[in-house]
């Protein structure tokens, strides 16, 4: 879930929440049912119940890595640094950082990812560049989750 998307559920301004499927997702994530999440006094909702499975977050710790050149201009420029964090993996049109098998470390603009290979914008073309590695190529992918400008 987005950060967008949960911020609508809290304002009331997206329904879906109490939809059971969601509200299954939900409480199994915290390890309890809607009726322990309900205010005192509140009648249960029929019909709910967790499953019981523990959320896992299985991201590493943030790391940091400098751009050194305009490839990906807007996007990211010369002197910006790129927080990222390995194991999670990038949404569509987010920043990544792709470790290869020989080492190197690229920064990219995710598009896309199948059995056999990634697809990426940016790299010396700039952002209106396509490129299709294979996955054989790569140790990990993982999703920028900020930009620090200089």
């Amino acid at each position: 879930m987005t950060s967008q998307g949960w911020g609508l559920y809290e304002t009331g301004k997206r329904s879906g929440l109490f939809r059971p499927d969601v509200q299954r997702r939900l409480t199994a994530a915290l390890d309890a049912t809607p009726a322990d999440l309900a205010p005192p006094g509140a009648p249960a909702l029929p019909g709910m119940a967790s499953e019981g499975r523990p959320f896992v977050h299985a991201a590493g710790p943030i790391r940091r890595l400098p751009l050194s050149n305009d490839d990906l201009a807007p996007w990211g420029v010369s002197g910006v640094i790129v927080e990222y964090q390995p194991g999670r993996w990038p949404r569509r049109d987010q920043g990544c950082v792709i470790e290869m098998a020989n080492g190197a470390l690229w920064v990219r603009v995710y598009e896309q990812a199948d059995a056999e290979t990634l697809t990426v914008r940016g790299g010396p073309g700039g952002l209106g560049s396509r490129e299709r590695i294979a996955r054989s190529d790569t140790r990990t992918v993982s999703a920028v989750t900020a930009r620090l400008e200089p």
